[in-house]
């Protein structure tokens, strides 16, 4: 590799990193905690725990589900319904029309077997507050889109890290820290190395937190690619008076894909439906098929199938990137192990910034450095 390329790279490195550093470390701390937001929530006893009936396994109707929860809402219409995967309740969305903006919806949860409610999924506190830090720090889609561009940053940090370290770790073995050297050239030994131990970890991290940040534009692409194709005859068919029953629509899909469970459903004239369609959403039995959905659209007036179709690769992408971003896929042990790869990522941010840092002063006492070595910040 020429002087010059080093250079390049050696710029690319410097600047990706020192413009995102300061976002991916509130990133990384507040990422901590919210990888184990189940587990807090047990032990601070914000959890609820499901009541015991005489039938575990009895089932209301969803329909009758749906009535209960819309009459403590008079006038609201439903917008979507999902299932709790590890209890038996129905979470209901409303809202006063079926385009309702997200600060008009109401989410209510009802247990599955009595049509009673039960408390929602708590959205206050601090664990949503650093979810939504997290996710957009209070600014909305513009930071999301925000923090979607630190996180590009972030990836192109690791890509141009390992470029730089290849040639350097020529002259030495993988792993040397030069322990008898300056604080400062200790410190570079310790963030090469850590940044290349964690480098599979921080690139998933970094690639899914991107996709997710870009997940309304990603979601209207499909909205107006697959979606309007699947739909394609009703473009001239004019809107439904009245909804069939959400139960049989649901019964229907799931006679089409044997095997699988109901997830989401999206009610007519939302982001994820049509006018003219229940949108039930299926997804597998296994940890990683249960993230993989399959669209079946039910005709609200007739109650037949339209269409079923595995959701294309780039939602499918989306799907399997909010879980993997939290290491919610192999329980307690994935979640230990995404929190230390998580604080060694702290490490190398924080020994980073320290290089660059150290450096400044250096330059400014006009004292020369004792070794460069490529990529030094």
């Amino acid at each position: 590799m020429s002087q010059t390329t080093i250079q390049i790279w050696s710029w690319l490195h410097k600047w990706s990193s020192l413009v995102c550093t300061l976002f991916l470390l509130m990133l990384c701390v507040t990422g901590l905690p919210l990888i184990f937001h189940h587990e807090i929530e047990h032990l601070t006893g914000d959890a609820y725990v499901m009541p015991a009936v005489a039938d575990e396994n009895r089932r209301e109707s969803l329909d009758t589900v749906l009535t209960a929860a819309l009459a403590s809402r008079p006038g609201e219409v439903g917008l979507f319904m999902s299932f709790d995967e590890d209890r038996p309740v129905v979470n209901v969305t409303s809202g006063p029309a079926y385009d309702a903006p997200e600060r008009q919806m109401t989410l209510m949860s009802l247990d599955w077997r009595t049509a009673d409610f039960v408390p929602p999924p708590v959205e206050t506190g601090i664990m949503a507050t650093l979810l939504q830090l997290h996710t957009d720090m209070f600014l909305g889609l513009p930071g999301k889109f925000f923090l979607g561009a630190m996180g590009a940053l972030f990836v192109l940090a690791i890509v141009s890290g390992v470029v730089l370290y290849a040639p350097f770790m020529r002259k030495l073995d993988f792993g040397t820290l030069r322990l008898s050297r300056s604080a400062r050239v200790q410190w570079l030994d310790w963030h090469n190395l850590l940044g290349a131990v964690t480098i599979a970890w921080a690139g998933v991290v970094g690639l899914t937190g991107v996709i997710n940040a870009f997940s309304e534009p990603i979601t209207a692409t499909w909205q107006a690619s697959q979606l309007g194709e699947m739909t394609a005859g009703y473009r001239d068919a004019p809107p439904p008076q009245e909804l069939g029953s959400i139960q049989a629509a649901i019964d229907t899909a799931m006679a089409a894909s044997p095997g699988m469970r109901v997830q989401f459903v999206a009610f007519p004239g939302g982001l994820y439906s049509t006018d003219h369609h229940y949108a039930v959403f299926l997804q597998g039995a296994t940890p990683l098929t249960k993230r993989l959905l399959t669209t079946s659209l039910v005709d609200v007036r007739t109650g037949a199938l339209t269409d079923t179709r595995p959701m294309p690769w780039y939602m499918q992408a989306l799907l399997l990137s909010q879980p993997l971003h939290f290491g919610d896929y192999g329980g307690l042990p994935l979640k230990i192990l995404w929190a230390l790869l998580d604080l060694v990522t702290i490490v190398v941010l924080v020994s980073g910034l320290y290089l660059w840092l150290s450096r400044r002063r250096r330059r400014a006492s006009g004292r020369q450095a004792d070794e460069r070595p490529a990529g030094d910040l």
